[in-house]
Parts: structure tokens; sequence; C-alpha cells
């Protein structure tokens, strides 16, 4: 029995000055189903090619056992726009056909062979059948119907070129014939990137059904909550191996966090108390005269100051001990990320906010006659004071452009838009800062003062390092730079988030955090995700777009649907209307 399906010793990979995996160790046993989690720009996908033999690595050894295969999912198909459907289907598909095409050619080698060479080349057709069979490689096709079904793709004709399916189809296709390929190791980037919540329960299910190993790169808390039995965090070039799934994860990482806690609390109090014993000591030795008059000289009653003196060897000791915990400090742990309720945008932040009942609360935001070209029309939006909004709805629905339109960055065609207070914005996109910016240059800008002023304020989240204040926005992942996005949303007042795809491009573990801050935020939040942790969750109105069908199917483009209000105070009608 196999004691490992892969492993990796001392594994590095750089990319020109940038170290990605940094002496990477790790198995992985047959039958596991691992989880590769960690930010955008971590070298999740580059551990997958490492594994796949698709990289190699700069140093370090890769051992892969797999008999019976492995499938290779990378986030996008390496094939032409004209290209059709049937040749992503063989290219996920190549050992399967590679077999096929060897055991066609020793059926037709067996004729013409001598009596004496007959039984050799018998037997290794049957090996190359057995290979065969052992893959179920007859039922190939009929897997990857069955798999394009269950994905969302039936009866898709296999000499449609690629070039016609969107983004989205093309990444179903690929990963319905690496499932279909059914090889011993599946390697999986992004599985669930553009599926619905009914094919990605087909995957879910199919992937614990899978009796061979699993390794999947993936954002998806809840797909790592119901597949995975094990986590590979990838951070800071380094691989951590977690137990247990995602549940033992985030257990081992609540653990450390209370080390932390713990650690940072005993040195101060180490240091706090060896400062007051340096003080106490020294304000025992200025009692003590340095010398005695002659007069009492020898009798005994008191004894001079000397560097003996138990007073004194105290005060060294204290302060070298003092000197010691100054000069190798524990960090503090970080804060929690904590979204700061805004006062209206009148008082300072520093004020408390007026206590008034939450009926008489001003709406955070208020739409009417909304018309942006055909990509949104809303005759009416009230938004209000506290409440939670999720809006949902199919891709070109306009529920980013509901966002820009109530953050004003997008005015309107038609229609008025009334804010109240401060809005904080966290797109899809992230800024487009100036490259050779700074970590810290990018969070302060805006606001009073010289960059490293903030310095403090910006690690005290616990979402950068200090070694990374000083790198420059064009180095950075795109999960860093939406870090960066982050940090300035949860560091001023805000009476109203906007939160377009919050999530995208953030590991699980800060995703746990972020939650947890806007579970405690008593201000507006209007929220578009496709996270289904965060919408299971979710408690409050949901506004539904629609990309034209409903609209279409109503007659008068509109639909009124009601909606329970966040403060129980009966139903709400929210009336909207499709947009193309």
């Amino acid at each position: 029995m196999l004691r490992s399906q892969l492993s990796l010793q001392n594994v590095t990979r750089r990319y020109e000055d940038r170290t990605v995996l940094d002496a990477v160790s790790f198995t992985v046993k047959p039958g596991e189903k691992a989880g590769i989690i960690g930010d955008n720009g971590a070298g999740k996908s580059t551990l997958l090619r490492i594994v796949a033999g698709a990289d190699r690595p700069d140093h370090g050894e890769v051992t892969v056992v797999a008999p019976g295969g492995v499938g290779h999912l990378a986030q996008s198909l390496a094939l032409p726009p004209h290209a059709t459907v049937r040749n992503a289907i063989d290219l996920a598909l190549a050992d399967l056909r590679d077999l096929e095409a060897r055991m066609r050619r020793a059926e037709a080698a067996l004729g013409g062979l001598a009596p004496e060479a007959l039984g050799p080349a018998l037997n290794a057709y049957a090996e190359l059948v057995a290979r065969y069979e052992s893959r179920a490689g007859y039922e190939a096709d009929a897997r990857v119907d069955i798999a394009l079904h269950g994905l969302g793709l039936p009866a898709l004709d296999r000499a449609r070129a690629l070039g016609t399916l969107s983004g989205g189809e093309r990444s179903r296709l690929a990963l319905a014939a690496t499932l279909a390929s059914q090889p011993e190791l599946l390697l999986l980037d992004e599985p669930t990137n553009d599926l619905d919540d009914q094919a990605l329960a087909w995957l879910e299910d199919h992937l614990r059904a899978h009796r061979g190993t699993v390794l999947a790169v993936t954002h998806d808390r809840v797909f790592l909550e119901r597949v995975t039995t094990t986590i590979l965090e990838v951070a800071e070039g380094k691989v951590t191996r977690h137990g247990d799934g995602y549940g033992g994860y985030l257990a081992t990482k609540a653990a450390e966090h209370r080390y932390r806690v713990r650690a940072y609390e005993e040195w101060r109090a180490e240091l706090a108390r060896n400062t007051r014993l340096a003080a106490t000591n020294v304000a025992r030795l200025d009692g003590i005269p340095r010398k005695l008059p002659l007069s009492v000289f020898g009798h005994g009653g008191f004894r001079s100051r000397g560097r003996g003196h138990g007073a004194m060897s105290r005060v060294r000791n204290a302060k070298e001990r003092v000197e010691r915990l100054t000069a190798r400090p524990v960090a503090p742990p970080p804060e929690p990320l904590v979204f700061t309720p805004g006062l209206g945008g009148k008082a300072s932040a520093d004020a408390a906010p007026p206590a008034r009942p939450a009926h008489a609360a001003q709406p955070a935001a208020e739409l009417t006659d909304i018309r942006v070209a055909d990509r949104l029309h809303l005759p009416s939006l009230h938004i209000a004071a506290g409440e939670r909004l999720l809006v949902t709805g199919p891709n070109g629905a306009g529920k980013t452009t509901l966002l820009r339109v109530v953050a004003g960055e997008l005015q309107p065609d038609e229609g008025t838009v009334r804010t109240r207070g401060r809005i904080g914005h966290l797109r899809q996109d992230t800024t487009a800062w100036a490259p050779d910016l700074t970590v810290l240059q990018a969070f302060a800008h805006g606001r009073g003062g010289a960059p490293d002023d903030h310095a403090d304020a910006l690690l005290a989240l616990g979402l950068f390092h200090p070694s990374d204040l000083r790198l420059t926005v064009g180095a950075l992942s795109y999960g860093q730079q939406r870090r960066i996005e982050l940090a300035r949303l949860v560091s001023g007042p805000v009476d109203l988030l906007l939160l377009d795809e919050p999530t995208n491009h953030l590991s699980p573990a800060l995703v746990e955090h972020l939650q947890a801050a806007l579970t405690d935020y008593p201000g507006a939040v209007v929220i578009v995700t496709h996270d289904r942790r965060l919408r299971a969750d979710f408690t409050g109105s949901h506004l539904e777009l629609d990309a034209g069908h409903g609209a279409r199917r109503s007659g008068a483009g509109r639909l009124a649907v009601p909606q329970p209000d966040v403060r129980g105070q009966g139903a709400r009608a929210l009336t909207l209307a499709a947009s193309a």
C-alpha cells in the first residue's frame, strides 16, 4: 500500500527576483481530498503546476505516484479559439486517447505476427486493455456527457468552436472533461469558478465519491467544508498542512491567535515588572548614603553603599532584562477587523453618535426612477439606516452598476439619487494606483500628515507585515492590492457600506474576519456576492435584479418582491425592472 500519493521535498520556485515557493516540503496520502488556500499571488497555481509536471522547481524534488493517471485543470484552456469542443475533450482525455490508440495499433499488428511472436504480443495487448479498462476508458465519452449535464452544459455540440463559447462555458467544459478522465490524481485550479449552486452541488457530490486523490485550489469556503479532509495553506513562500478539513484549519488559526495574544501579554507584563523592579531598587539605592561619618564607622548600624550592595545588583539585573525584552519584542497580535460606523458626515470621528430610535433614523440612500442606458432600470429603492441589503441576479443584470450609482461614481441617465453620510465602496476591481507607489503611500493617500504617520494604523490591522509597507503596488499580487482597499475601508468612519464581491481574491481566513466585522457593523450595508457562505448567513432584505427574462414574462417589465424589514417592522416591496 502506498504511503504517499505525492511528496515535495525542499521545493523552491522563483520568478525573476521573487521567491514564490521557498523550500516547501509536504506529502499527500492516497485518497486525501486537499484544499489549497491562500491569497491570490501566494503561489497556489504554481504549486499545482509543479505537481502536475507543467512547471519545474528551481530546487528540490517532486515525487508523484499515480499509475491511474493525473488530471490537471488549469484556470484557462490552452487551446486557440478555432479549436473545437471535441479538441478540448481529447486534450483532457489525452492519457485515455493514447492508451486507446496503442490498443488499436497492437490489434492491427496481431494479424501479421509469426506464431512464436504472437504470445508476447497478446500479453502486451492484454496489459494495455487491462489498463484501459481499469480507467473505465470505454465509458469516458459517456462520462463527459454526464459531467456536462451536471455542470449546466447539456448536449454541447462537439464540433462547436471554443471561440463561440463564453469564458464560463469554456471553464465548465474543461472541468467536465477533466473529471471524465477519471484519473487517480485530480489537480483542480479554482474548479468552483463560474458554477451556479446546482452545478456546485453536483461537483461536490462527484468529488466526494471520487476514489482517488484530489488537490483543489479554491476560495470557496462551503466547498472546503464539504469536500476537503486536509488544508494546505500557501503563504509567504511556505506551505502549512492542516488536518481535519476546513473546520480543523479554523480551529488551528483560532488557537494560533490565542497563543499570540498570550505571548504578547506575557511579554508586556514581564517588561513592566522589570521596569518597576529597576525603578523601585533605584529609589532604595538613593536612600543609602555613599559614605558614613567616621564617628559611626565600623559600628555596624549602617552599611555604606557599594558596588556589591544588593539593591544595586537588583537594579543591574532588572535593567539587563529590560534591555533583552526591548531588543527582542513580541509583536502584538493584529486587531480584529472593525468597520467604524459613521456619524452622518457631520460629527468628528471621536464623537459618540447621537442616540435616537431606529424609526427616526434618516435613510442611508433613496433612488427614484433610475435608468442607466440598457444596464439598469430601477423605479425606486429605499435603503434604511442600519439596513442589510443583498443584491443578486445573473451577470449583466446591473448589480455593479447599481452600486456605482449609489456611490456617486456613475451618474444615471435618468432619475435621482439621495444619500446621507459617508459612503465606503469596495469595488470588484482595485484602484488603479501608480505602480511605483508604496503600500503605505497608497493606504495614506488623501489622508492628513506624512505616510509614515499612518504606518501603525495599517500594521495594527494585520493585513500587511512591516516589510511589506515599502513594496510598490506594481510588485503586489491582486490579492495584496485588494488588502489595501480593505484596509482603507475599515480605517475610517462609514455610514453606508457598498461591497461588490468583497470576498474575491482574499484568503478564506481573511474572509472569515471580514464576515465577522460585517456582523458587528451597525451601519447600512449593500452587498453583491457569489460567496455561498456569505449569502447563507445573510439576514436582511433581498433585491433580485433580472437580466431581462423575468420582466419580459411579466409584460409590464416590473416585478414587486415583498421582503422582510430588517428591524422586524413587517414587509416592504422592492420594485424593480429588468436591464439588458
